[in-house]
């Protein structure tokens, strides 16, 4: 990865001898092996909670996508208010730190939750709440952290180690499984364990961004002024159109697992063929959007994707298309996730940066919350494969629309 240790203060001032493209900061390398522990976290809860709620406890489809369309959506309400207050006060670190520990804390509540679909919901709705506070603030730090010619090389490598957590939870999820003969109560506490290790890790190495601020000038309708900003109005707008029309990741993992009828014991393995994509392209990718352009890498994300789903509800059922579809999810993050934030980070003011990027991720964060109902009904009213195909032409025309109207300069 051409990861390099150097001073944060450096970087924001240019003053690096060795060439900025050749190197990333320390500070953002930190910020990666947190999210990587984070993940690891994360990712043990996220891959057994499909398999949790609809064979454990026999949710249907339009039940499923409510929930999951929460786990997705509930973000979207503390975005934009977690990127202000960061900005406002001046601390990035701080309100990150928070959203990290409120997300540690929710997995003990998934123990105490048990078996109630409605306690889980809260829960989840909380974890995902902190996860909304700590995105922006770490993304700013990241931005912040970074010459602007090296944003997605930054962004790549953060997502890289944030996917290697990525690739690990499902295992250690699987590990756990086994040990404690099938209990999932095992698989929640060892995922807090390792989530309050990512907390520590955040406050002893990561560096903030704390300088003086004038706060009057950070307000929530200064805030709102970015979107009368042609460029970063236009970049919102089409990222929330595209997140509308995008199947969220544990639909395609159950779509897998019907069509291929995968025994429930190999259901945690899926994610692993997205990260292990994922992990291998995230670095390549973040240079080539500094090279070539972001939006064009981000656009051609979502490509691979609706190819993604057209192998998904195609005729043929090999397991070599299922191998083939669980790669383009990968490419899919890999060109997307760290991508859309590195093309919107020049568009924002250093003061407003966590701001601006919390509206962005709240326009993908609303709209994939309303794309899960839509999909979960979609699946209940017309079956698998018919909602997969209507899903796959949706975001082919979209992809196409956005590719047509270039909302950035590359």
């Amino acid at each position: 990865m051409y990861i390099a240790a150097s001073r944060t203060s450096d970087l924001a001032a240019g003053t690096d001898r060795k060439p900025a493209l050749k190197r990333v900061s320390a500070n953002v390398v930190a910020l990666g092996v947190v999210s990587l522990v984070t993940d690891v976290s994360s990712e043990m809860v996220t891959a057994v909670l499909p398999l949790y709620l609809v064979l454990g406890l026999g949710l249907n489809p339009v039940q499923f996508g409510l929930l999951d369309g929460l786990y997705a959506g509930a973000t979207a309400l503390v975005r934009v208010l977690g990127g202000h207050l960061a900005d406002r006060w001046r601390r990035l670190k701080a309100v990150a730190g928070f959203g990290y520990g409120l997300s540690a804390v929710c997995k003990l509540g998934l123990v105490a939750a048990g078996s109630s679909v409605a306690a889980i919901g809260v829960v989840l709705a909380a974890d995902r709440t902190g996860k909304g506070l700590r995105t922006a603030p770490r993304d700013a730090l990241i931005s912040l952290s970074s010459t602007p010619d090296a944003l997605g090389r930054s962004f790549g490598v953060h997502r890289a180690l944030d996917t290697v957590g990525a690739f690990l939870g499902p295992l250690v999820a699987m590990a756990v499984l086994a040990l404690s003969l099938g209990s999932y109560t095992s698989v929640f506490f060892t995922s807090f364990c390792v989530a309050a290790i990512a907390v520590l890790l955040l406050a002893l190495f990561v560096r903030d961004h704390s300088g003086t601020v004038d706060r009057a000038a950070v307000s929530l309708r200064r805030a709102a002024g970015l979107l009368r900003q042609s460029d970063f109005r236009r970049v919102t707008l089409w990222a929330a159109l595209l997140g509308l029309v995008t199947v969220g990741d544990s639909f395609v993992y159950l779509v897998l697992q019907r069509r291929w009828e995968i025994a429930a014991t190999f259901f945690p393995l899926l994610p692993l063929g997205t990260a292990g994509v994922y992990l291998v392209l995230a670095v390549p990718l973040g240079k080539l959007a500094d090279r070539v352009g972001r939006w064009p890498v981000f656009l051609g994300g979502h490509g691979a994707l609706c190819l993604a789903l057209v192998l998904l509800c195609g005729p043929q059922a090999g397991i070599w298309l299922a191998v083939v579809a669980l790669g383009l999810h990968g490419v899919f993050y890999a060109a997307t996730d760290g991508v859309l934030m590195a093309a919107a980070g020049p568009l924002i003011p250093r003061d407003l940066r966590a701001t601006g990027m919390a509206v962005v991720q709240t326009g993908q964060a609303v709209a994939r919350m309303l794309s899960s109902v839509l999909f979960g009904l979609a699946w209940t009213l017309w079956d698998l494969r018919p909602a997969v195909l209507v899903a796959a032409v949706c975001l082919a025309v979209v992809a196409l629309a956005a590719a047509l109207v270039k909302p950035v300069r590359p």
